[in-house]
């Protein structure tokens, strides 16, 4: 008697030690799928056409915003659908946007988007702050 309850003793442990290892690696993968699309071609290409829209200078000599980094520990899924990303403007920790990317009709789009109050103020995007 005491054997079985042994037997399922063990039989449960590995059970539970197989599901937790399975729900890691699916993790992982949903990690590198993640960071695949935020660092693709399609996402760059939807970054720079946003941040265009919000400083129609961008990237020249004259725009505030200049570079933008992506913050790899941000890379998250949306409950809602999709990848919350954030970029770092500048390389300034303060200069922030944070993104939602999607996927419609196989085209990636941005979702909203979030910017720092910091960032906000030096794009005088708010009245008062020019």
């Amino acid at each position: 008697m005491k054997k079985r309850w042994i037997i399922i003793l063990g039989i449960t442990v590995i059970t539970i030690f197989g599901l937790g290892v399975k729900f890691y690696m699916d993790e992982e993968e949903l990690n590198k799928e993640m960071r695949k699309v935020v660092y693709s071609d399609e996402a760059n290409q939807v970054f720079n056409d946003d941040i265009k829209l919000i400083d129609t200078k961008a990237f020249t000599k004259e725009g505030i915003i200049q570079s933008y980094e992506v913050e790899e520990e941000s890379i998250e899924p949306n409950p809602m659908g999709g990848i919350i990303v954030t970029l770092v403007i500048n390389k300034d920790p303060a200069l922030k946007l944070t993104y939602t990317l999607k996927k419609n009709n196989k085209e990636l789009k941005s979702g909203g988007a979030s910017i720092s109050k910091e960032l906000t103020k030096k794009l005088g995007l708010l009245n008062g702050y020019k």
